[in-house]
């Protein structure tokens, strides 16, 4: 008879960290090396500068491909686990690009799957590593494409009603189909300088049309911010992971819970500058930056898409130790004319605040909307229609100030009176109104100007429209809007920050502080 030895639980053992052991291979020496050629940081490494010292718990880490052949792939490509962030639990999904280019395949798609589900059923936030070439093939290939692992219900966000949470990605290499796919469902996605963000790689473009694109032509940094596919660039991904924990840091974690309040910090510029700071003419520019550095708290600025819409300037700050989104005009771009881009920022924005309980400013120094042949060829109606809507349900504090101009419908794109703003102030060197006073004189008494001008000249056309001007302007001061009530009060700029801070703390009264 043939004796097999039963064997025992330390062989069993032996065996389980052996096959852990393989797990933590990665690439292997041969792939690391060329993954590391590349500029980039191996996967297990990259969550190490991301998260607290000792708090990592992985699951999955054994997982392996469906289809399976002589190369051994760790993991499936995939690292899942979950971690604490300056203290608070997160779970992070992990693209291995050191082995077959971090493709996709079931095994993997079920790792991401299951990490998204348990953080999004136990409402903590979503970390997303992205670094991968899209879909593995032939593990993808003929019917098991369609019968791909992957739940749009919850991989996207989840529609059982429970609470949303939030989602950050980096971008750390070129990332195609899956990878791209993640970092479209994240409420913030930071690029590294080297890194590409596509639906798909040159490759399969060049095939399909017969464009050549490098990675940079298709989805670089400056391509993907300037559509808001993504809100950042840094040079490292170690700046990567510092921008991820700086987002969160803002955010609850879920949307069921207060956003955290840290310790209050002055301005980094004495709000008494702000009265030097913006220029009274109607067309000098100024950085609309200087305001909010005199009015948010020092070194807690994070800038949202900046390159993306650059006549509006998106960021999260603190107020006193509040966080709070600021929504504000960029007089430098466009005289902060509001095109279809600034528009549809501004929508994700507003968007983010009211789903995680953040307080939207908005810093009005708008000359109106983008009008004309282009403007209508963007869509800029309809995302327009959208945004005024948005900004009127949104249900956390909103306050509102006009520091030097708010016409017409880039007003109410700004959190004017009819989109029901908590508070509205105004500078004393605001105007309110329909359009610009010499604008509107030139629209609205077109055939009185023609006429004047028949009669008497050019001297007496002009000299007719400036006594227009005057009266227009009279109208559009501060003082009427504040006598009619159309806004709460006229403020003096150096008082700003003061009395936002008030007003936040009325507007959000004694109900806690989440979205209604």
């Amino acid at each position: 008879m043939h004796d097999t030895k039963t064997p025992t639980m330390q062989d069993r053992i032996a065996e389980l960290r052996q096959r852990q052991a393989r797990a933590m291979e990665m690439g292997g020496e041969v792939g690391l090396a060329k993954h590391r050629a590349s500029g980039r940081l191996p996967v297990r490494e990259r969550v190490e500068l991301l998260i607290d010292e000792g708090s990592w718990f992985e699951i999955g880490a054994l997982g392996l491909p469906e289809l399976r052949t002589s190369k051994h792939v760790p993991g499936d490509a995939a690292v899942t686990g979950f971690a604490r962030l300056d203290g608070r639990n997160i779970g992070v999904i992990g693209i291995d690009s050191s082995v077959l280019a971090g493709t996709t395949a079931p095994t993997s798609m079920r790792k991401q799957g299951r990490l998204i589900e348990i953080a999004q059923k136990n409402g903590f936030p979503i970390v997303l590593l992205c670094d991968a070439d899209g879909g593995r093939i032939p593990d993808v290939m003929g019917w098991r494409f369609s019968h791909l692992p992957l739940d749009f219900k919850t991989f996207l966000k989840p529609t059982d009603g429970g609470p949303i949470v939030p989602r950050a990605a980096a971008v750390l290499g070129p990332s195609y189909g899956d990878s791209a796919l993640h970092a479209s469902t994240a409420h913030f996605v930071c690029m590294t300088r080297s890194s590409s963000l596509a639906l798909v790689g040159p490759s399969i473009v060049e095939q399909a049309t017969g464009e050549v694109l490098t990675d940079t032509d298709l989805g670089g940094p400056d391509k993907a911010l300037a559509i808001g596919n993504a809100h950042m660039a840094v040079e490292s991904e170690a700046d990567a992971m510092d921008a991820l924990a700086a987002f969160l840091s803002f955010l609850p974690a879920n949307s069921s819970l207060p956003a955290p309040v840290a310790p209050s910090r002055a301005p980094r510029t004495d709000p008494a500058q702000l009265e030097h700071i913006v220029p009274l003419g109607k067309k000098s520019g100024y950085d609309m930056r200087s305001v909010i550095d005199a009015i948010a708290d020092e070194a807690s600025i994070l800038p949202w898409a900046d390159e993306w819409g650059g006549s509006l300037l998106t960021c999260l700050v603190r107020l006193d130790g509040n966080p709070v989104g600021i929504v504000a005009n960029q007089p430098v771009v466009k005289a902060g004319a509001l095109d279809a881009h600034a528009l549809a920022k501004e929508l994700d924005f507003v968007d983010l605040c009211d789903t995680f309980n953040l307080p939207i400013i908005f810093l009005n120094d708008v000359p109106g909307l983008m009008v004309g042949s282009e403007a209508e060829r963007s869509g800029i109606l309809k995302i327009y229609e959208k945004l005024a809507l948005r900004i009127s349900t949104a249900t956390v504090p909103k306050l509102g100030v006009v520091i030097r101009k708010a016409y017409g419908g880039g007003h109410f794109a700004m959190g004017g009176r009819p989109t029901h703003p908590d508070f509205l102030f105004a500078w004393p060197s605001a105007e309110l109104g329909f359009m610009a006073p010499e604008t509107g004189v030139r629209t609205i008494y077109r055939r009185k100007l023609e006429a004047e001008f028949e009669r008497g000249g050019i001297e007496a056309r002009d000299a007719l429209a400036e006594s227009l001007e005057v009266e227009w302007t009279a109208e559009s001061e501060p003082w009427e809007a504040a006598a009619h009530l159309s806004i709460d009060d006229v403020i003096e700029p150096g008082q700003t920050r003061d009395i936002l801070i008030r007003a936040l703390n009325f507007a959000w009264g004694e109900r806690p502080r989440v979205s209604r």
